[in-house]
């Protein structure tokens, strides 16, 4: 589900605008070395190792835009891109890992939660989610803290190649019932497959919808 019907024209512009310059702008592990607010934003968060640098990558055509890992926590950091100067996105660091210390994962929170609950140009946050898995704890609980902040938030299902289409029907489903919960969410699931390139057309046409006046 989309927010409208796009025509080619929209998914053309859209394919454009991927194709063009994507810089990356800065890496940051602190609050307070955050960017200047100059575009809107859009952050892509989600747990550990469940695609967030590889659907980056697939939808700027780019295999190496963003750090991809098998480490799950790889990602320690809020990394900026400034697409066409028209959008910034943030690819954040993972959530729900096992493997690092007390001392990293609750810096890591910090810095996560501080930047959702305190960045004026954030227009949405994507909650990626392994299509094979459907929402974890930890998602539930970041939706709780957008929810409680305001913030909108959308559902992007990953790895959609490996579920079938009845697969991914039956847990999207499941996933807009929870939605119907959660105040700040956009009441709609949208399937990707960094691998297939499965909805990755759909989702640049989204994204350039949040500034389309400077298109």
């Amino acid at each position: 589900m989309t927010d409208r019907e796009f025509s080619q024209q929209d998914l053309e512009d859209a394919r454009k605008l991927f194709a063009g310059p994507c810089d990356f702008m800065r890496g940051i592990s602190t609050l307070d070395h955050l960017p200047e607010a100059a575009l809107p934003e859009i952050a892509f968060a989600g747990r550990s190792n469940v695609g967030k640098s590889s659907l980056v990558n697939a939808l700027t055509g780019r295999k190496t835009l963003a750090r991809t890992s098998n480490t799950p926590g790889r990602t320690q950091q809020l990394n900026f891109f400034d697409l066409g100067g028209r959008l910034c996105l943030v690819d954040m660091p993972g959530y729900g890992y096992a493997k690092v210390s007390k001392t990293e994962r609750a810096a890591w929170t910090k810095l996560i939660h501080g930047f959702l609950r305190g960045r004026a140009p954030l227009r949405c946050v994507f909650i990626l989610v392994d299509s094979r898995h459907g929402l974890k704890e930890s998602d539930l609980e970041l939706m709780k803290m957008l929810d409680s902040t305001a913030v909108s938030y959308r559902i992007i299902l990953t790895k959609a190649d490996k579920s079938t289409p009845e697969e991914i029907e039956k847990i999207s489903a499941v996933i807009l019932e929870q939605l119907k919960k959660q105040a700040a969410a956009y009441p709609g699931v949208h399937a990707t497959s960094s691998e297939s390139g499965a909805g990755i057309a759909e989702l640049r046409a989204i994204l350039a919808d949040f500034n389309p006046a400077r298109a």
